[in-house]
């Protein structure tokens, strides 16, 4: 059969983008190696220009330049053109890869978008709201039980703040005029004139003398009082 009908041929993938601007950047990266050897070569020619008087050689010389100088000038042409391919070809990528790069915002958008739909079927807005509401409600009468746990039973609800203020500001002059009115007795006493008032003596110092009459009838101690006789030791 296969000499019959023959075998269908293999035909090989398009190149990508990438393979065809690696492949002419190659290109162009040879065009410009060969650019600067025939620099190199005119650098050369100039010289051997200067060095030589005018006459055949020197035109011989001129004509060695002015091929190299075409060659230079066609691979110039070259290169420009490739590096414009190149150019073309990177707006190309770049194109490329912002559609592939929408594709996958686009498919992980749908992917949240669905996932979104499936939480919101089990939250529902009326009851956020409801429970919100019943939230307010618990607070209102937590804080009225707080208010009446904290009522003084000493204190009437019908006291009025202005006359408060007014007993507060009085108690203030009140303060600011205690030593002025009050009598000297019911002053608290200080410590100098307790001690004019009393005027105590000094606790006596040293040993109490003796009086000049008793001196020869009685003896007496080193503390002033009369001595103990001492009994005759007998041998």
């Amino acid at each position: 059969m296969r000499r019959v009908f023959g075998v269908k041929k293999q035909t090989e993938p398009p190149p990508s983008v990438q393979d065809a601007s690696d492949r002419i950047n190659k290109r162009g990266d040879t065009v410009e190696e060969k650019i600067k050897k025939l620099d190199v070569e005119l650098a050369k020619y100039k010289e051997q220009l200067k060095k030589t008087r005018p006459g055949p050689a020197q035109e011989a010389v001129k004509a060695r330049a002015m091929r190299v100088l075409k060659q230079k000038r066609m691979y110039e042409g070259q290169r420009d053109m490739l590096y414009n391919q190149t150019y073309n070809l990177d707006q190309v990528s770049f194109a490329a890869e912002g559609i592939k790069d929408a594709q996958q915002t686009m498919s992980a958008l749908k992917s949240a978008n669905k996932e979104l739909k499936g939480m919101m079927k089990t939250v529902k807005i009326q009851d956020i709201d409801n429970m919100q509401d019943e939230m307010m409600d618990l607070m209102d009468v937590s804080n009225e039980i707080q208010e009446s746990l904290g009522r003084s039973y000493s204190v009437p609800d019908d006291i009025d703040e202005d006359e408060l203020l007014g007993e507060l500001d009085a108690l203030e002059a009140d303060m600011d005029s205690v030593g002025e009115g009050v009598p000297s007795y019911l002053q608290p006493d200080k410590e100098s004139d307790l001690d004019a008032e009393l005027s105590l003596p000094s606790a006596p110092t040293g040993h109490a003398q003796m009086p000049a009459g008793r001196a020869n009838a009685q003896a007496y101690d080193e503390l002033g009082l009369p001595a103990v006789p001492r009994a005759s030791i007998r041998d």
